[in-house]
């Protein structure tokens, strides 16, 4: 049978693939999961794209499941300078900030703050403004350094960027 790898590969770069077929396969077996996060140390792009996909629908339904990854997520796959696994990163750690250490939780708003700061990519910058706007709502100094950056992005060309940051402007205003 193919590797992950090779079930990823492939196709229109828009289009899943293989992508849920994997998924499936990982979620009838937590084993296989190491095989598919190996994929995001794949030389394709693409790949590495329906990897970000499948983590995230594999946290849907098994959370849990992600929670030995989250260093290497943190450390490894924060280095990946591809829009889709920034994306990404923000949407896990917002769904597995639950299971975070204090100090691992530090590392993730780094991570998705240093995204904001440095991505032109619209997608990162409004999976990352939610991430961050959802946890300022708990974190006052995380409010005050996100004030500037919805500031400027409520000002983006693009609608749904600059939609994102004015929505989480007012969210973050009330008391």
């Amino acid at each position: 049978m193919a590797t992950f790898e090779e079930r990823l590969t492939g196709g229109h770069p828009n289009s899943l693939g293989n992508t849920v077929e994997v998924v499936d396969e990982v979620l009838g077996d937590q084993r296989k999961l190491e095989e598919l996060f190996n994929c995001y140390f794949s030389e394709d792009e693409v790949v590495r794209l329906r990897t970000s996909n499948a983590m995230k629908r594999v946290m849907k339904v098994e959370s849990e499941w992600l929670v030995p990854y989250l260093d290497r997520l943190l450390e490894d796959i924060s280095q990946i300078d591809q829009a889709s696994a920034q994306w990404t990163l923000a949407q896990l750690f917002a769904g597995l900030d639950s299971y975070m250490s204090d100090a691992q939780l530090v590392k993730a708003k780094t991570v998705v703050k240093r995204n904001l700061e440095t991505s032109d990519d619209w997608i990162v910058l409004n999976a990352s403004l939610q991430t961050l706007g959802d946890w300022a709502r708990r974190d006052e100094a995380l409010k005050e350094w996100l004030k500037p950056h919805l500031g400027r992005l409520s000002k983006d060309s693009r609608k749904s960027v600059a939609n994102r940051a004015r929505k989480i402007q007012k969210l973050l205003s009330r008391p």
